[in-house]
């Protein structure tokens, strides 16, 4: 099993619109590293933490899971969606997405001051500058200490 962290801004989609689903595609993803590795590392099963970002007081809001294998996103193809990609084509789609299930909201939000002021979480990837992506890979035992934060 592996670890990652998405992100999403909570007045777009947060963890409680998560919670209410149970269940939604992540789609929007236009960085084609963050493509990457949900297309050839995320597994179904592999845990996520829900980060909510943009927002007053960004952190770590609940846990999801992968839900399901890589599949084309479908807003790449409506011209309506703010995500349309006049050059994917759908029989080589440029985007792909995973379904994310909600596990549980955190008794807390675990906020980004408070890991970067965690030693042991210096390394993370979170916490490095100019550090802008949506999809991060994050190492077992940063995951066992963030839920010791909790």
């Amino acid at each position: 099993m592996a670890y990652w962290l998405m992100k999403s801004e909570p007045d777009t989609y947060s963890i409680d619109n998560l919670k209410g689903d149970g269940r939604d595609m992540w789609d929007g993803i236009r960085n084609y590293q963050a493509r990457n590795m949900m297309r050839d590392d995320m597994e179904i099963g592999d845990e996520v933490f829900f980060y909510h970002s943009n927002c007053k007081q960004p952190g770590i809001a609940g846990i999801a899971a992968i839900a399901s294998k890589p599949y084309p996103d479908p807003t790449q193809f409506d011209k309506k969606s703010r995500y349309f990609d006049s050059g994917s084509a759908k029989d080589n789609p440029r985007w792909i997405l995973v379904d994310v299930a909600f596990v549980r909201k955190l008794s807390r939000i675990i906020t980004l001051a408070e890991i970067k002021a965690e030693k042991s979480l210096q390394d993370m990837i979170l916490t490095r500058k100019g550090n802008r992506l949506s999809i991060m890979p994050v190492s077992k035992a940063h995951w066992n200490k963030i839920l010791d934060l909790e």
